[in-house]
Formats: C-alpha cells, structure tokens, sequence
C-alpha cells in the first residue's frame, strides 16, 4: 500500500516528519548517500548539523528538538507533501526516522528496515529479518512493530523482533553482522530502538507478560560481542551457583514466594538514554510478571527493580543509582516511556537533570548524576496515588486501589497510561515539554494464586475474569477512555501550559523546533503543525 499520511500520524514521527527535518538543512560535509559515517565526536557535536537527525531523539539528550528555522510560522501553511515510500504492511508503524548523509533510514513491521535516498525518495535498499512470524507474531504482546534503526561507523543496527541484534552496511542493506541476544527458547521479543554509546550498542528486550526475567547488555559495535549485562530481577537466592551481583542480592529481599518460578519479567523494551555530561545510561523497566503481587509476591514488597528508572556506567554495566516509580506495581506502570536530559530551573536553581512523563500520571525529575528526586507533580488525573513524597521519594498510596482475589479495584491511570511509549519534545526556546496524553481507567482483579498456571506462550497478567467490569457502573465512576489531548508542560513550574484536545482518542509522537512549531499528529488521520507557545493550530493535512 501507499504510505499514506494517515500511517505517518499514527506513527507520530514518520517519512512526511522527517523531510521535515532535513528542509533548511545547512550542507553537511560531502559523504557518499549512505555512508552512516557517525562516531563519537559527530555525536556529541549533533547540533553542528541541524539537517541530520542521527539518533532516535536526534541527540544524545533526546529532546527532539531541531534548531532549524526555515520553516517558520508564516510559510508552514504551504507545507505539502514531497514524497512517498511505500509499506508493505496495514500494520501499525512506530518507527522514528534516522537522517544522516543524504539517507533516511526508517523501520517497519517485522524489523524490516528501508533506506531511502532522503532528498528524492529514491529507495536505496531494503533488508528484511526474516523473522519467523508464526513462532513470534504470538508472543509479541502489543503488535510486531519496530522503533528504529541506530547508526554508527558505516553500519545501521537494527534490533529484531525476535531477538537478534543486526549491522548492516548503511550504503547496501548486506548484513555485517548478526547476534542472537536472547534465549530463543523463551518468549523474548524485541521492538525498541538500539543506541549507540561509546563504540557499544546497547539494547534490552520485551516479554514480561510471558516467561522472561528481564535484563539490558552492551555489544561491541564492530562485532557484535557482548561486554555486559545488567539483568533486572534477582535470581533464585537459594541457588548455590547464583551469579548475581551484590545489588541484585541485596534488592532480593524485596520480593517474597517464589517469583523466579515465572521469570520476574522487568523488561527493558523501550527506552534507553545516554548522557554525555554524567556518563551514564539510563533505562525504564516495565511491570513485574504476573501484574498480580498475589501470584507473584505473594506479601507485597517492593519488587525491585520493577517498573524503575535505572542508571548504569555505560563501560562496565555496573549499578550506579536506581528509583522506583511504582513501589510493587500492579498496575502494568511500565517506565519504559521516553526520559530526556536537559538543563533547566527547579525550584530557583539551575540544573542537568532526567525528566520522564511516564503511564502513572506524574511528571518526574530527578537530578541526572545523582538520581536525587527534585519533583513529581500531576500531568494527568490519577487515582492510585495522590503525590509522591519527595522526601522519601515513595507515592502516597491510594490503599483503595490495591487489589486482591475477590476484592476488585478501579483504578487510573490503566495499563494504556497517561503517557505511554509515544516520544515527547522539549523546547529550551519555550521552557516546555510536549507530550500526547490519554485518560483511561481499568478495573483489576487477582486469579486465585491457588489455581493460577502459567501460560509459557501466552499472557500471564495474574487478572480474574470475573465481575470487577461492574464497578464501572457505580455513580461517580470514570469512563474506560477519556479524553486524549496535546499537552504543553512546563516542569519549572510543575504546569500546564496549553493544551489541545484531539477530536479521536489516542496518541501520537511530538518534536518541536527552534521556530516554536510542534509538529505531531493525531488519530483523526491529520498531520499536525501547532504554535509551540500557545497551542494554536497553524496547519493541517
């Protein structure tokens, strides 16, 4: 089929939002088309060349941001479409474009990967995985998609959904080399994004409804060996041959039963981030297996490091700081959402600092080196927690949204979140951060740990069948899906600034740029362009 404007929204950064990106462009060096000639230094200096975008959030920080200002608030009415290229597939399409010497490489369902001539549309070369879509179509819980490629030194990286971890050679799509970076006997997937830190590429993997016990490693860019692993769950504590490092023995005492029965789950299927400025990574987990704590930790606990924001030294994997959002999640509060660094005033004070919007509702900040909590307001209704203790850094507790077997809870945020995978910008022109958000309320139940089995091929969400839908017909009870809107937050004053409803519910991905435009889309099928000060509408198609 076409690629139509309509699968570019959904996506929320796609081909139409990347042509975007190049118009302006001051020229580059002289590189073949294709040359992927990217390394550390070129990294690190992303903003001397605004007409690339060479990363999945464009630089190291991840803001999304592009300084270029050739399409500006007068002349974005004219905007229209330049080309198209076609996708071989219906299916959803959650890709961010890379652009780097004059060639666009994006991906599509099934971790194919397309490199296209970014100027003409000229396909250059495709490569397609091959992966085995009867044994893996079942076991991707949220669709068969792909997030990007990452480059670097000539090569495109690709991670497959099934597992490996590929290099192609950027001006011919031949493949360079290829590693299996999980146990294809266990119902790991992958559909994040690769990124490249110091001549690794860093990767982590989806499951955690499954049999997984989650976990992010480090491979050597040239090779594909792998330098480190950071898993995310403890291990089996009375096994004599346990190998976990003393972080994750001492976090055992979180848990209780016997989790590692079911694996743990914790996956890293999203985001990951690089700091140049702390030298450290940064990564999201997501919930604990089964969202249960019934089933999975029968006695509660902390379950660390579920649903957390983990930070790493990127040489070595060592453990450097961690916090957990979501204490014992039960809730499928994956913080596998976008995290951007950057520099801003918290409370009357300068600072470098990680921020997330995450499916909790509350918008984080915390100190990038240290991991020091400096906020966590509201964004987004939410009725599981009514503030987070800076202090301590814990949420105060809604006890009411805490389930069981035989003792339903509504509860909202839902596992679709307030803000969930969907990429978020930053301006440091405006001071804002521009993130799609949706409203949604689910009701949750336990299984009866008693007669709880574990499915190795299917869902393992520990949730009861039973009437706990009812309680979305007491009086005062939310809707299923609420409203959905483009939001503009201000985290110096932990406010919104604007916000745009959209007329169909969902989300779709934002960058913003140094002409204050946010360019998104929305369900409607419409591509978007919108003042980044005060949310008007510019231009549409």
């Amino acid at each position: 089929m076409k690629y139509s404007i309509k699968t570019a929204v959904a996506a929320g950064l796609a081909l139409i939002a990347a042509a975007l990106v190049v118009s302006g462009a001051a020229a580059p060096a002289r590189r073949a088309i294709g040359a992927a000639a990217v390394n550390a230094t070129r990294h690190l200096n992303a903003n001397s060349e605004p007409g690339t975008w060479m990363s999945a959030g464009r630089t190291y920080d991840e803001q999304r941001y592009s300084p270029l200002t050739l399409i500006n608030q007068s002349n974005v009415k004219n905007l229209s479409l330049a080309w198209y290229g076609d996708i071989d597939t219906t299916n959803a399409q959650e890709s961010t474009p890379v652009i780097v010497d004059g060639a666009l490489y994006v991906t599509t369902n099934w971790s194919i990967v397309k490199a296209y001539n970014a100027k003409t549309g000229e396909k250059l070369w495709e490569y397609d995985p091959k992966v085995d879509r009867v044994a893996t179509g079942p076991i991707a819980c949220c669709g068969t998609v792909n997030r990007g490629v990452a480059v670097w030194n000539g090569k495109v990286y690709v991670a497959a959904l099934d597992g490996r971890l590929i290099a192609l050679d950027g001006r011919t799509g031949a493949v360079k080399w290829s590693v299996q970076t999980t146990d294809p006997t266990q119902p790991f997937t992958i559909t994040g994004v690769p990124r490249i830190v110091r001549g690794k590429v860093i990767i982590g993997n989806a499951g955690a409804e499954y049999t997984v016990r989650g976990y992010i490693g480090a491979y050597d860019a040239e090779t594909g060996r792998q330098l480190w692993r950071f898993y995310t769950v403890p291990s089996n504590p009375n096994d004599p041959n346990n190998k976990d490092p003393e972080i994750l023995k001492r976090y055992a005492s979180t848990w209780k039963g016997e989790w590692w029965k079911y694996g743990g789950g914790a996956t890293a299927w999203d985001t990951i981030l690089y700091d140049p400025k702390s030298n450290l990574v940064y990564f999201g987990t997501g919930n604990g297996l089964s969202w249960s704590q019934d089933i999975r930790s029968p006695g509660g606990g902390d379950n660390l490091f579920v649903s957390s924001i983990i930070a790493l030294n990127p040489d070595t994997g060592e453990y450097k700081w961690h916090y957990q959002e979501t204490p014992g999640d039960e809730w499928d509060y994956d913080n596998t959402n976008p995290l951007m660094v950057a520099d801003i005033v918290v409370k009357g004070r300068m600072r470098h600092v990680l921020m997330q919007a995450p499916k909790t509702g509350f918008y984080y900040i915390w100190d990038a080196k240290t991991g020091e909590l400096l906020s966590a307001e509201k964004f987004a209704p939410a009725n599981w927690a009514s503030s987070i203790d800076i202090g301590n850094g814990r949420p105060v507790e809604n006890p009411a949204a805490r389930y069981g077997v035989g003792r339903p809870a509504l509860v909202y945020p839902a596992a679709l979140g307030a803000h969930n995978w969907h990429p978020m910008s930053f301006s440091p022109r405006t001071n804002l951060v521009y993130i799609p958000v949706t409203e949604n309320a689910a009701a949750y139940q336990s299984a009866d740990p008693a007669t709880f089995k574990i499915n190795p091929r299917g869902y393992n969400t520990g949730q009861s069948n039973s009437a706990a839908g009812a309680l979305f017909n007491e009086p005062g009870a939310p809707p299923r899906q609420g409203p959905s809107y483009l939001q503009a937050w201000n985290p110096t004053t932990g406010k919104e600034a604007w916000r745009v409803p959209n007329a169909v519910f969902g989300a779709s991905g934002t960058m913003v740029t140094a002409s204050d435009i946010v360019f998104s889309g929305n369900q409607a099928g419409e591509f978007v362009a919108y003042d980044a000060r005060n949310g008007t509408k510019l231009w549409s198609t």
